[in-house]
Formats: structure tokens, C-alpha cells, sequence
């Protein structure tokens, strides 16, 4: 997908966001977690994507952790998956101490300016919620590779109905 896109095939850099979510009710409370910056109770979902936003890394837990925190975990992945990574973009959520177990990598951690994004998380398991990123890269990344925009299980222009007997 990378050298498609015209990139060398082991990504260099890469960005690290951490986006805390809403639970359903139907989501056990040991999963959960209260992110009191946001004022959120439910999961925290952090990604690492490469600069083409292919993901590389991904860590659901609750919403109480800190993004370095998480990110420790998360970046040690990625650089054990991806070994060319040298450059890192992370959010304002990081603390000092992530800043300097990334240079213990090899890795030189950039602070930059965040953006809000909201959503609910509806599974049940961190590890459902972390399928469902997966899924949704694996999505992502099949509409690059054959060049289609919308999804592709239906046709538009078909004027087949399915029909329900009864």
C-alpha cells in the first residue's frame, strides 16, 4: 500500500492520537474508566498511524489512563514492528517522561496541537473494540489498493431488490 502511494514500504514516521469514548450501557464497568479532562466515563482508543494514516499500532483501555501511560506500550510496538520508525507527532496529552522513553528508542517525540473527535464505543471488550479498528483500517486500506470510494458489496445502479418471503 505504501510503495502504491508512491512511499518506501517500512514507514520512517508516524503519529500517535488518543481519542477517549463514550460506553454503552451494556459495557462492563471494570473496562471502563472516568477521563475527567473530557468528562467522559468509557474507553480510551490509542492509535499509531503512519503519515498515510495506515494503522500500525492500536490499545483500548479505559479512558482513565494517561495517554503516555499508554502510549509507552503502544510506541514500544510499533518500533519493535516497524524498526525504521524515527519521528513521532503526538498530541499536547503527553508528559514529559514519554518524551524521553521515546529518545531511549531512537525516536525523536514532537508535540503538536490536538483536534476534538467524539464517538460511542458500543462493544463490550477492549479487545472487540480494538478488532473493530482493524476492520475499519482493513476497509481503508482495500478501497486505496483497487481505487473504490464507496463501499462495494452493493451496486448502485442494480435493480435487484431482495426480497423477504412471507
Amino acid at each position: 500500500m505504501r510503495q502504491q502511494e508512491g512511499r518506501h514500504r517500512h514507514p520512517s514516521a508516524c503519529v500517535i492520537d488518543a481519542q477517549s469514548v463514550r460506553t454503552s450501557t451494556s459495557v462492563p464497568a471494570r473496562t471502563q474508566g472516568i477521563d475527567a479532562g473530557r468528562k467522559i466515563v468509557g474507553r480510551k482508543r490509542s492509535i499509531i498511524t503512519d503519515t498515510l494514516g495506515l494503522l500500525l499500532a492500536v490499545l483500548v483501555t479505559a479512558a482513565g489512563v494517561q495517554d503516555s501511560t499508554a502510549g509507552r506500550p503502544l510506541l514500544e510496538q510499533a518500533v519493535t514492528d516497524h524498526p525504521t520508525l524515527r519521528k513521532v507527532w503526538v498530541d499536547g496529552g503527553c508528559r514529559k517522561h514519554f518524551v524521553e522513553h521515546a529518545a531511549t528508542l531512537g525516536i525523536d517525540l514532537e508535540i503538536v496541537q490536538r483536534t476534538p473527535r467524539l464517538a460511542r464505543d458500543c462493544e463490550t471488550h477492549p479487545h472487540r473494540s480494538e478488532a473493530m479498528i482493524h476492520l475499519a483500517m482493513t476497509d481503508l486500506m482495500a478501497r486505496r489498493l483497487t481505487g473504490e470510494n464507496t463501499i462495494s458489496w452493493r451496486d448502485p445502479t442494480s435493480t435487484d431488490q431482495i426480497r423477504i418471503p412471507g
